[in-house]
């Protein structure tokens, strides 16, 4: 495995392509789920850190780039996120508590050891981002949005800033959940934070206090929203609603709060390609990265933005992890295979390829 990759980042430089690796992308062996429970056990940090140290040795000179865990906020996907299973749903929020941080813990730990290897390492978090609206100008709906974006900021204040807000800690005491704090731990989260913030924008939020309110529910979205009805003529073939200037409303909120360094590591969009005659048509695709590459350039020029790189999702079709689909397509490249696995697994360049690749050649100058 170590020499597989050592072969796929030389095969990188050699083409002038700076690697950006995720060491954990949803992807925990087994046996530490079966044997520890997951992140629910502080165990994993030291398993973590053991693999952490390995690659960053094996792959010295050759990496620069990494990122700890993918989107950690995702914590209602707890056993795709964590590894952990709920025996029952009453204990979610304490469980929730315990791996999110040991995971912080974990995170500080990959800052200190990469540091350590080689100081030119830059580490970087990852969080599944996407501003939040109220669905009304009723102080209860924006104090909601404030709320629901305040929860994001969360794990971004621990490992970006480097210490829980007191509204969380404040919340959980609330709540009766205990937090497992070792003696070192707030310290230790202090003093090896990350260098930049990186995250995935698909989508903004929308959200409203009353109940009794009649607002339709979003389709489609990992997580839950309301259905905007701005962008209702704007929606993907999952209604998943574009919103280009969310993206630029992310950024400046990220940027402003930490005044860290940013990295789109995810921006994309899920649609249904047809293989005809070899080709693909698909302007949907183009159409939605233009207008985003067009708000996080407003971000950069009008609002100051420190963005070190955008890497969409994805390059290559593959199985969305939203719906289990082979045909919820977001590649530049077409795999010839359905939802069964069956097909000739054949690739062929969609037409967003060819624009994409004129994208990068003029540093997203030429969007035409």
């Amino acid at each position: 495995g170590l020499e597989f990759y050592r072969q796929v980042f030389e095969a990188l430089r050699e083409h002038g392509i700076e690697p950006l690796v995720t060491l954990s992308h949803y992807d925990y062996p087994l046996a530490l789920v079966e044997r520890y429970g997951g992140w629910q056990s502080r165990e994993m940090i030291e398993r973590y850190a053991h693999y952490v140290e390995t690659v960053g040795r094996a792959y010295q000179g050759l990496v620069r780039y990494w990122l700890t865990f993918n989107e950690i906020n995702s914590v209602a996907l707890s056993y795709l996120n964590a590894g952990v299973t709920l025996e029952d749903e009453r204990d979610r929020a304490a469980v929730t508590a315990a791996f999110s941080h040991h995971m912080f813990m974990a995170s500080a730990r990959a800052v200190e050891i990469l540091h350590k290897i080689d100081p030119a390492n830059k580490v970087g978090c990852m969080v599944a981002a996407g501003a939040t609206y109220p669905y009304r100008c009723a102080p209860e709906d924006v104090w909601l949005a404030y709320e629901e974006d305040r929860g994001r900021y969360f794990y971004t204040d621990v490992m970006a800033a480097g210490a829980y807000p007191a509204w969380k800690l404040r919340a959980l005491e609330k709540e009766g959940v205990h937090v497992p704090f070792e003696p070192g731990d707030t310290e230790y989260l202090a003093e090896h934070t990350v260098d930049f913030i990186s995250f995935s924008y698909y989508c903004s939020r929308l959200v409203c206090a009353d109940d009794q309110v009649i607002a339709e529910k979003a389709e489609g979205n990992v997580f839950p929203t309301l259905r905007n009805p701005y962008l209702k003529d704007k929606e993907t073939a999952w209604k998943w609603q574009i919103d280009a200037l969310g993206l630029r409303v992310t950024l400046a909120g990220y940027h402003d709060r930490y005044h860290l360094p940013l990295f789109i590591a995810e921006n994309g969009v899920g649609g249904l390609d047809a293989l005809e005659d070899g080709k693909v048509h698909d302007a949907y695709h183009i159409d939605y990265l233009r207008r985003h590459i067009v708000a996080l350039r407003d971000a950069i020029v009008e609002d100051g933005v420190d963005l070190m790189g955008y890497t969409p999702w994805g390059c290559i079709d593959l199985v969305s992890a939203s719906t289990g689909q082979m045909k919820k397509r977001y590649g530049f490249v077409y795999v010839d295979a359905d939802d069964m696995g069956k097909g000739t697994f054949d690739r062929y360049r969609k037409d967003s390829f060819c624009w994409y690749q004129k994208v990068i050649a003029s540093n997203g100058e030429d969007l035409s």
